[in-house]
């Protein structure tokens, strides 16, 4: 991960409407949903999550030692596992971001007080002592149930080096690599499918040009033999900076389809990159230019699939957004380079708006990754000593995983506007999806002051049994904090009716709603 050149800089407002404290006023939204045979599957992968070398990530997050007071398994915290396998997470990406390409694997596996240290030139230029690896990371995968994926270094390693960790975590005969894995208690291979072919290529790994990465993924895919019987890598290629539609014409132009299955995004809700602003102590002002620069994630992966449907028609090839969420200043007093903020009501409204623009966009985007799990930006998780605490981030994600592998069912919005001074946004966000005969449709209202009545058209789905329920609190900068870790957590909702095949839905302000129907 590293800082995307983005157009979003400072926004300016003219005017702020503002209402009396403890007054909402209203607006109304239409929306319809209906069946299509053809509608594509939400892969369960658009839930993915990200766990970089990086602040309190890894150490102090993830891993504490096996010697820790904290109760974990193999070092890893257990109440972080158990966490993590209620989200369901579906895959888990490791170990960066800018990490990965100044990470070598081989020093992080073998007898730990044998391991280099390393130097995390990019992350606080802390000393770390390879305590947590290959072997670390992929037993946590597996202690989770989740897939691992695997960001390999291509800006400071060899082909040898790549393709000698694919043989290692992959290969089942005998081989040097597989050999070596035996020696290190390790017998049977983990499988290893997803492989990132380098990261952030245009940025912190190496500053090419898509021309000369193109060919270098050329080559580096060429020796990543799959080395295990159950099918074929999958190889995500670095992708583009948010809007560099450039990068992705090249990559798709000038790579063999027969040799990459996808391609990568990264893009940030950023308010300015030189004045990110605070994650607790911001206005109303702020947190409009971050929800549009939030939605502006659908214009990116609208105009980054029709560059790829020029090329790929039959969309074999997957549109991967393995780096998303919100960045704002670190909280006072911590490590600017650990990059830890809070998390508010408005990285909930963030996590529901993004996850709903994936859905609508299942088509092409089938794999997606929240930066990062624990402790670091957009986090599901933060830590402090024996205590942990899930975020309203967590929570909206964990009442959406009803989508995953379900079928999308499309909808049409005709949203009510929220507006800024002279600017405005589509107050509402909507995605629906049906799976062993329940239906789930994800409300989100961004609206920092306004219920929004919407009414939903079901009249083709002949549904019952409705239940809900929603997230939402006091103010847009209310978190769980140590001392109250569950200030913010989804309640029943009961606000709404249904009447001939209509669902009428008050929305209370910066809300997220899952509704369940039969």
């Amino acid at each position: 991960m590293g800082k995307q050149n983005t157009i979003f800089t400072t926004l300016l407002f003219t005017a702020v409407s503002i209402l009396p404290s403890g007054i909402s006023a209203q607006q109304k939204a239409t929306v319809s949903i209906t069946a299509k045979s053809d509608a594509p599957t939400i892969n369960k992968h658009i839930y993915g999550h990200f766990s970089e070398h990086l602040g309190r990530c890894i150490y102090d997050g993830f891993y504490v030692g096996e010697s820790s007071a904290i109760p974990n398994t193999h070092g890893v915290r257990n109440d972080i596992i158990a966490a993590l396998k209620e989200l369901k997470i579906p895959n888990l990406r490791w170990p960066g971001g800018c990490f990965a390409d100044t990470y070598h694997w081989k020093d992080g596996i073998g007898p730990k007080n044998q391991r280099p240290t390393i130097v995390n030139q990019w992350w606080g230029g802390v000393t770390e002592d390879n305590s947590f690896g290959t072997h670390d990371f992929l037993d946590l995968c597996e202690t989770i149930g989740t897939e691992p994926y695997l960001a390999a270094n291509v800006g400071s390693g060899t082909v040898q080096e790549f393709a000698e960790w694919v043989q290692y975590v992959n290969h089942g005969g005998k081989s040097p690599m597989s050999d070596l894995r035996k020696k290190n208690n390790r017998e049977t291979p983990w499988g290893v499918k997803f492989w990132g072919v380098g990261n952030e290529m245009w940025g912190c790994g190496g500053n090419m040009t898509p021309e000369h990465y193109a060919n270098l993924y050329r080559q580096y895919a060429t020796f990543m033999g799959d080395w295990s019987n159950s099918g074929k890598l999958f190889r995500i290629a670095s992708g583009a900076n948010a809007g560099d539609y450039h990068w992705t014409e090249v990559l798709m132009r000038d790579i063999p389809k027969n040799m990459i299955e996808g391609v990568a995004l990264h893009s940030y809700s950023v308010i300015d990159w030189n004045n990110k602003g605070s994650a607790t102590k911001f206005d109303e002002k702020l947190y409009f230019s971050t929800m549009k620069s939030a939605l502006f994630m659908d214009e990116l992966v609208t105009k980054h699939a029709a560059i790829m449907d020029k090329y790929d028609p039959e969309k074999k090839i997957a549109l991967i957004v393995d780096e998303w969420g919100g960045w704002y200043d670190v909280e006072e007093g911590t490590n600017p380079g650990f990059l830890y903020q809070q998390n508010t009501m408005r990285d909930a409204m963030i996590a529901g708006c993004t996850l709903n623009i994936f859905h609508n966009h299942a088509d092409r985007v089938r794999m997606a990754n929240l930066a990062q799990t624990v402790n670091v930006l957009q986090a599901v998780i933060l830590t402090k000593g024996d205590k942990m605490l899930l975020t309203p981030t967590y929570h909206v994600m964990n009442m959406y995983k009803v989508h995953q592998d379900a079928k999308l069912l499309p909808v049409t919005v005709s949203a009510a506007e929220y507006k800024v001074g002279n600017e405005s946004l589509p107050a509402i966000s909507v995605s629906a999806s049906v799976k062993d005969g329940k239906t789930h449709i994800s409300l989100v209202n961004i609206h920092a002051k306004e219920k929004v009545t919407t009414d939903i058209n079901l009249s083709g789905l002949n549904l019952k049994d409705f239940t809900a329920k929603i997230i939402t609190s006091g103010k847009l900068q209310d978190c769980n904090t140590f001392e109250s870790p569950n200030t913010i957590t989804p309640k029943a909702f009961k606000d709404f009716k249904y009447k001939n095949g209509t669902l009428s839905v008050t929305l209370p302000p910066f809300s997220v709603v899952v509704f369940e129907a039969k």
